[in-house]
C-alpha cells in the first residue's frame, strides 16, 4: 500500500495514441485512484468502490490493438470500473510494480487496507501450495523457514493444536492463522517495554501512555484526548476500548505505525527557509538524464526526465548535437546512444517540471550545435517554455546575490555558455561547450602519448557491456566495432583538446577560488569528478568559501561508462551545491541521494548549515568547528523483525536461515566517517534480539547521514540483506521502528537518544564511559572492543579468535576509481563482538563516543588481522589520573545499581582501593 500511496510512473493506454505517461497513486484515504497531470484536476481520479475488476497481462480490447511485442504482458493491467464497465489500461516499467498494484487492488476491493492484513492474506495464499484455502502442518513447517524460523518442532506443533480450533482439524483456515501467527509473533521486547510503564500490568492507561510519549518518545503537549485517540486507532479489543487502556495487541500495532517510524513525519513536507539565496542549498542534480543505462550503448528516453523530475530532481541535463533536417538532437556524443529531439525533451521537461514540485527547475545544457541550430535551440526554449523563462522580477531584487527558491517558483532557469564576444551575428559556426567526457582522458593519459592506454581501457569496459548489452535495435548497428566506437571517441576527445587547453590554465591554477576573485554570483563552474576531488584535497577552504557564493556543478568521471556513481558525501561537505549522479544506476549513492533530499519534503532543495553558508572552516579537520557543541547519538539496536533472506541468495527461500547482524555506519564529514556493528544472532532471521548500544560523536550533524544495514553472517564472508538509510537531522527520538528499503515488514527496533557535547565535557564522557566498560567487562567476563559497543570504531576492524575470517561474497560497491570515494557494502570482513550490554530494562545509556580515550599498545588491528584485547599493557594520561577523585563515587553507585555481585565488587574496590592497587588489579602500568 506504501508504494501505491508514493506513486508508480505508468503508460495510459487510449484508443489510437501511443500511450500517455502519467504517475499514478493510492490517496491518503485509500479509497480512489489518482493521477497526474491531467486536464481533469480534482475529476482525475476512480473510487475503490466503482472498481469490477482487474486483470492481469494483455487481456482488454486496447491492449489487443497494439502489437504484440510492443508491451511486456507481464507489466500489464487492465481496471474494469463504473456502471459502464469502463477500462483503464496501464503498463508499468516492470513486473513487481504491475504484481503489486494487482494485488493490492484486489485486496482494497476485498475490503483488506491495512498493511499488516494485506501481507498476512498474501503469505497465507503463496503457502497454500495446493490452493484448498487451507495450510496444513508441513505447509506451516515450509512456510516458516521461509520467513526464516527457527523453533522446535514440537512448539510449532503445539501452537497449531491451539489455533485449530474449528471441526476440520488438521488444518488451518485464514482466521486461524492469523492466531497462529500472532501466537508466533508475541514481541517480548514490546512487552516488556509495556510493563515498564504499566507498573506490570498487561495494558496502558491513558495517562500512562501519556508519560510513555513524553518521556522516551520525547512529544510535548500530549493531552489525554490525544492518548484516547491513540486507543480508539490501534487498540484491537472492545472492552479495552470502552476501558480506555491499551493492550499489548494494541501497543504492538502503534509501535508498529509510521508515527513510531525513525524518519520525523513532519520532514515529508517542506519544512526549511527557502528564502536564501540559491547557493545557500544543496540542489538534486542529474547527469545525462536521457540515458536509461550505460554511457555507450543504451537507450536515450524523454520519459527518463518525466521520471526524475517527478522523484524530486531539480537539475537535468540536456546534450544537444547538430540534428538532421535543422533539428537538434539529445545523444552522449562520440558513442552508439540512440537520439532524441531537442524539441521532445524540452516538452517532456514542460509538462513535468512541477508537476508535484513548485520550486525552480534548472537545465545544464551542453552545446554542440552549429550556430543555426543553436538558435533553433533558442526558439524551442522560448515557444515551450514562455513565460517560465522570465527571471526578470527575482533578479532586480538584488543584483548582488543569488535570488531564492521560493522567488523562483514555477520558473526554469538555464545553465550553459555564451557564445564568444568577438564572434558575429551572422557567424555560421560558435561551438560553447567542453565535452564532460574529453577533460578527464586529456589529463589523465595525455592523449597524443598515451592513446593505447586509453583504447586499453576502454576495451576492458566496452568487453564486459557487450555481454550485458543487446545492440540489435541501435541505430546504424552495421557501423559498429570497438575500433570504429574508440576512433569516434578519439575524435571528439581530440576536437576538444583546444578548447581544454584554453580552460585548463583556468582549472589547474584555481584563482577562481581566492577571496578576492569578484565573479558574478550567477556564472556557476563544472568541474569532473577528478578534477573536484584535486580541488577538496588542495584547496579545500578556498572551495568551500567560493561555494558561499556561487554555484558549482560536479559530475561524474569519463571512465564511469557503466554509470556507476561517485560518493556525493565527498562534494556536500565542501558545500558544493550541483553533484550530479545517475539516477538510472541505482545502489548506495542513490540511496544516500534520496535520504539527503527527504529531509526537505523531496523538494530537491535542502539548506546548507550555517558555517557552509557564512564563515571559514575546513571540513578535513579532526575538530573544524571546535567552538560549536558536537552531537552525541546513541543507538540502542534492540530487536529485528521478519528479516528475509538475501536478495541474491542462491537457494532463495530455500535457502538456510540466516545469521543477521546489524551495522550502522555515519557518513558526513570525514572525522564523523565511522561504523560500528552488534554481534551475530544464529539462526534466527523473524525476531532475532541483539540489545547492544553503538555511540557516535559528530562534529557537524546537519550534513551527517545514518545508514543502518542488515547482513547474513556466513563462515566465508556476509551477504547483503537490506537497508535504510536517514539524515540524522530526520532521526526520531525513543523507542523507534528502522523499516529495510524496499521491504513492507522486515524492520529493527531500535532506541535513540541525542546529546549536546560541549568542550572539556566530552573528555570526561570518554573517560567515563571507558571505566563503566571495565565494570561490565569484569561482571560478564568479555572482551574490551570499542568501549563497550558491539563493532569497530571509526572504521578499523577488529576481530576477536571467535570469528571465522574469508573474502566476502557480493558485488562491487560504486566507490571512487581511486578506491576512496565510498565504503563497500559488499567488500568488507565481517566482525563479530562478543561485548554484552544491559538489557533492555536497563536505560540506554546517555554517555560514550566512537573513539577511545586511551593509548592502546600494540595499535588496534587492521582488517584482517585478529587483536587480543587482554594483551594490550595501558597507559593512561595524566589527565586521566586526576579525575579519579570525581569518578570513584559516580562510579561505584553505578555498580551498586546494576546488582551483579561481580559488578559489585569491582565497584567496591573502586571506591575503597588505591588507584595504584586497582592498577596492579588490572595490570595497568601508570606512565
Amino acid at each position: 500500500m506504501s508504494v501505491m500511496q508514493s506513486g508508480t510512473q505508468m503508460v495510459k493506454l487510449k484508443n489510437g495514441s501511443k500511450g500517455l505517461v502519467r504517475l499514478f497513486y493510492l490517496d491518503e484515504h485509500r479509497s480512489c485512484i489518482r493521477w497526474r497531470p491531467s486536464r481533469k484536476s480534482e475529476k482525475a481520479k476512480i473510487t475503490i468502490d466503482s472498481l469490477y475488476k482487474v486483470t492481469e497481462g494483455r487481456q482488454s480490447d486496447i491492449f489487443h490493438r497494439h502489437a504484440e511485442g510492443n508491451f511486456d504482458p507481464s507489466c500489464c493491467f487492465t481496471i474494469y470500473h463504473g456502471n459502464h464497465m469502463e477500462s483503464l489500461d496501464l503498463v508499468t516499467s516492470n513486473s513487481e510494480e504491475a504484481r503489486t498494484w494487482v494485488t493490492g487492488l484486489r485486496y482494497l476491493m476485498a475490503g483488506i487496507s491495512d498493511e499488516d492484513s494485506l501481507w498476512m492474506k498474501q503469505t497465507f495464499e503463496e503457502a497454500d501450495k495446493n490452493g484448498d484455502g487451507l495450510l496444513n502442518i508441513e505447509e506451516i513447517y515450509q512456510l516458516l523457514h521461509k520467513l526464516n524460523v527457527n523453533l522446535p518442532r514440537r512448539k510449532v506443533k503445539q501452537m497449531f493444536q491451539e489455533a485449530d480450533t474449528d471441526d476440520q482439524q488438521g488444518t488451518l483456515t485464514f482466521e486461524e492463522f492469523t492466531v497462529f501467527y500472532k501466537m508466533m509473533s508475541l514481541r517480548r521486547d514490546l512487552y516488556l517495554l509495556l510493563m515498564c510503564f504499566s507498573e506490570k500490568k498487561d495494558h496502558l492507561t491513558a495517562e500512562e501512555l501519556g508519560n510513555f510519549l513524553h518521556v522516551e518518545q520525547k512529544m510535548s503537549n500530549v493531552t489525554p484526548e490525544y492518548c484516547l485517540d491513540i486507543i480508539n486507532k490501534f487498540e484491537v479489543s472492545e472492552e479495552n476500548k470502552q476501558n480506555g487502556v491499551l493492550g499489548i495487541e494494541g501497543f504492538t500495532n502503534y509501535m508498529r505505525s509510521p508515527v513510531c517510524d525513525v524518519f520525523n513525519p513532519q520532514h515529508n513536507d517542506v519544512n526549511q527557509d527557502m528564502d536564501q539565496p540559491l547557493c545557500n542549498y544543496f540542489i538534486a542534480s542529474s547527469h545525462n538524464t536521457y540515458l536509461t543505462g550505460d554511457q555507450l550503448l543504451s537507450h536515450s528516453k524523454t520519459d527518463m526526465y518525466a521520471w526524475v523530475l517527478q522523484a524530486g530532481c531539480r537539475c537535468v541535463e540536456v546534450d544537444c548535437w547538430d540534428g538532421p533536417d535543422g533539428e537538434p538532437m539529445v545523444q552522449h556524443g562520440y558513442t552508439l546512444t540512440s537520439k532524441i529531439t531537442f524539441k521532445s525533451v524540452i516538452e517532456t521537461i514542460n509538462k513535468y517540471a512541477f508537476v508535484n514540485n513548485e520550486f525552480p527547475v534548472i537545465l545544464s545544457i551542453e552545446n554542440h550545435c552549429n550556430i543555426q541550430q543553436q538558435k533553433k535551440i533558442a526558439q524551442h526554449l522560448k515557444e515551450i517554455f514562455g513565460d517560465k523563462l522570465d527571471v526578470g522580477e527575482a533578479l532586480n531584487k538584488d543584483p548582488k546575490q543569488l535570488p531564492s527558491p521560493n522567488s523562483l517558483k514555477g520558473k526554469i532557469l538555464i545553465k550553459g555558455k555564451r557564445l564568444p564576444p568577438y564572434l558575429s551575428a551572422d557567424a555560421e559556426e560558435g561551438e560553447v561547450s567542453d565535452d564532460d567526457s574529453a577533460d578527464e582522458i586529456e589529463d589523465d593519459f595525455k592523449l597524443k602519448n598515451s592513446m593505447h592506454q586509453v583504447e586499453s581501457h576502454i576495451r576492458k569496459k566496452l568487453d564486459s557491456l557487450m555481454k550485458e548489452s543487446q545492440i540489435g535495435d541501435k541505430e546504424d548497428t552495421d557501423s559498429f566495432s570497438i575500433r570504429a566506437l574508440l576512433r569516434a571517441t578519439h575524435e571528439g576527445i581530440q576536437r576538444n583538446l583546444r578548447k581544454q587547453r584554453l580552460l585548463q590554465g583556468h582549472a589547474s591554477n584555481p584563482s577562481f577560488l581566492a577571496p578576492s576573485f569578484s565573479g558574478s554570483p550567477y556564472n556557476v563552474l563544472s568541474f569532473s569528478e577528478t578534477r573536484a576531488q584535486h580541488l577538496v584535497h588542495h584547496r579545500s577552504e578556498r572551495f568551500l568559501n567560493f561555494n558561499q557564493r556561487q554555484l558549482s556543478r560536479i559530475y561524474p568521471s569519463a571512465y564511469r561508462i557503466d554509470s556507476s556513481n561517485f560518493n556525493p558525501q565527498t562534494y556536500w561537505n565542501m558545500g558544493c551545491q550541483l553533484v550530479a549522479l545517475n539516477y538510472q544506476t541505482d545502489g548506495r549513492m542513490m540511496q544516500l541521494n534520496r535520504a539527503k533530499f527527504m529531509v526537505n519534503g523531496g523538494s530537491g532543495y535542502v539548506l546548507k548549515p550555517g558555517p557552509m553558508c557564512k564563515g571559514s572552516f575546513n571540513p578535513l579537520n579532526d575538530d573544524p568547528l571546535p567552538a560549536n557543541p558536537k552531537k552525541q547519538l546513541v543507538i540502542k539496536i534492540i530487536s529485528g523483525q521478519q528479516l528475509p533472506k538475501p536478495p541474491d541468495s542462491m537457494l532463495g527461500d530455500r535457502g538456510e536461515i540466516i545469521d543477521p547482524f546489524v551495522e550502522v555506519e555515519i557518513i558526513g564529514l570525514p572525522v564523523d566517517c565511522c561504523k560500528e556493528q552488534t554481534r551475530v544472532v544464529d539462526d534466527n532471521g523473524f525476531n532475532p534480539v541483539w540489545e547492544e548500544t553503538l555511540s557516535f560523536t559528530l562534529h557537524m550533524p546537519e550534513v551527517a547521514l545514518v545508514r543502518f544495514l542488515v547482513w547474513d553472517h556466513d563462515p566465508i564472508g556476509r551477504d547483503f540483506v537490506g537497508q535504510r538509510t536517514v539524515s540524522f537531522s530526520s532521526l526520531m527520538p525513543g523507542y523507534r521502528h528502522v523499516y529495510l528499503e524496499g521491504m513492507t515488514e522486515a524492520s529493527i527496533f531500535v532506541h535513540i537518544t541525542v546529546h549536546d557535547i560541549y568542550g572539556k565535557v566530552s573528555l570526561y564522557l570518554h573517560r567515563q564511559l571507558y571505566l563503566i566498560s571495565l565494570i561490565k567487562i569484569h561482571s560478564t567476563g568479555g572482551h574490551f572492543l570499542g568501549a563497550g559497543t558491539g563493532g569497530h570504531v571509526q572504521g578499523a576492524g577488529t576481530e576477536g579468535p571467535e570469528t571465522p575470517s574469508g573474502l566476502d561474497k557480493g558485488t562491487k560497491d560504486e566507490g571512487g576509481l581511486d578506491g576512496t570515494s565510498g565504503t563497500t557494502e559488499r567488500g568488507e570482513r565481517a566482525v563479530r563482538s562478543p561485548v554484552q550490554t544491559p538489557s533492555l530494562l536497563d536505560p540506554p545509556p546517555s554517555f560514550g563516543t566512537n573513539t577511545t580515550p586511551y593509548s592502546a599498545h600494540p595499535q588496534p588491528a587492521c582488517r584482517g588481522q585478529s587483536s587480543s584485547p587482554h594483551s594490550h599493557r595501558l597507559l593512561l594520561s595524566p589527565s586521566w589520573w586526576a579525575l579519579k577523585p570525581a569518578l570513584a563515587p559516580g562510579l561505584m553507585a553505578w555498580a551498586l545499581l546494576r546488582g551483579r555481585s561481580s559488578t559489585q565488587s569491582l565497584g567496591i574496590a573502586l571506591a575503597r582501593r588505591s588507584w595504584q592497587e586497582l592498577a596492579l588489579h588490572h595490570q595497568w602500568a601508570r606512565p
